[in-house]
């Protein structure tokens, strides 16, 4: 199975509002060896791309920083559908970031499968401007 296959297998998983938590989510922690991770409002963007390359027998940051993918793989500049890619949230110098796979580009926009975007398994457009890097694992 691919890190995109993986990915499409847990679309639509979402944080639990209030004081319960997602097992789904901590699932994504605790496989990859991060059991401290208690609740599903930690960001886990990061974590479900670790997760689900874990799954698909590819590289992984084992980080659960977004820019730690920066060192996963290798840079491309016309990604292909799957491919990681590396957002910086803020500003381009903060240590802060998103990570997801690609889907497509159109016009201005990045769509992307990930984690914690918009609390879900979900495919969400971001701005281009805001792209790091593509990276092929």
């Amino acid at each position: 199975m691919t890190v995109l296959e993986m990915a499409l297998s847990q679309y639509g998983i979402k944080e639990i509002v209030g004081k319960k938590h997602n097992p789904e989510v901590l699932k994504y922690f605790h496989d990859m060896g991060h059991d401290w991770v208690k609740d599903d409002e930690t960001a886990w963007c990061s974590a479900f791309i670790n997760w689900c390359a874990m799954w698909a027998n590819k590289p992984f940051s084992d980080k659960l920083n977004a820019r730690s993918w920066l060192d996963v793989g290798e840079a491309v500049e016309v990604p292909h559908i799957g491919d990681v890619v590396v957002l910086w949230r803020e500003s381009p110098g903060s240590w802060k970031g998103h990570v997801g796979l690609f889907i497509r580009e159109a016009g201005d926009y990045i769509y992307i499968l990930g984690g914690n975007q918009n609390n879900s398994v979900s495919i969400k457009a971001y701005p281009k401007a805001q792209l790091l890097e593509y990276r092929r694992l």
